[in-house]
């Protein structure tokens, strides 16, 4: 099975991801999913051989959607999201977070997980109308498997990695990864 297909596969057997996926989906957003930990933890889970998923300390449900940008949108779909499911949602329209990363206009999702901090943090899922999961990831799948923690080349700022790094204690509760800062 390759690396795609056994995602799904994970995602598709835990109970909470799939009730997050079909909360977000109920939502219509434009090119949206449901990103960072959603998708990256589980994969560490399972490459560490950890028999439980770790806990979903926050769920970022990313889209983008030009015709309304303001912030007030996000807060009022966390809301909605937090009705139907209690668990730490944020939710963030891609195509304004250009202005906060001081980058160019974000010309999708995809395109605005490009300029993510870490290379294994750029993956989400979401799920069609068939409701069939789909993966997205502009840098692929390869370095989830690899337990790897690397450094987006179009991030300039060595410290905002270190800092993160800190912060989320990845190397605290995946002991077996490996850091790549460049």
């Amino acid at each position: 099975m390759d690396k795609k297909a056994r995602i799904k596969q994970w995602i598709a057997n835990d109970l909470e991801r799939m009730q997050a996926l079909n909360a977000a989906a109920d939502l219509g957003l434009p090119d949206w999913c449901l990103a960072a930990g959603f998708v990256r933890n589980l994969v560490w889970d399972k490459v560490h051989g950890y028999s439980q998923a770790t806990v979903l300390n926050d769920v970022d449900l990313i889209y983008f959607d030009t015709a309304d940008t303001a912030e007030s949108r996000d807060r009022a779909l966390e809301q909605q999201l937090a009705d139907v499911m209690n668990i730490p949602w944020s939710v963030k329209n891609q195509a304004r977070m250009h202005q906060r990363n001081g980058d160019a206009h974000y010309k999708s999702t995809s395109d605005a997980m490009s300029y993510w901090v870490e290379v294994e943090t750029a993956v989400g899922a979401a799920m069609d109308n068939a409701g069939d999961i789909i993966l997205v990831s502009p840098f692929g799948f390869d370095a989830l498997f690899d337990l790897t923690v690397t450094i987006n080349a179009k991030r300039p700022k060595p410290s905002d990695f270190h800092d993160r790094m800190a912060r989320k204690r990845w190397l605290d509760i995946w002991p077996r990864l490996v850091v790549n800062a460049g």
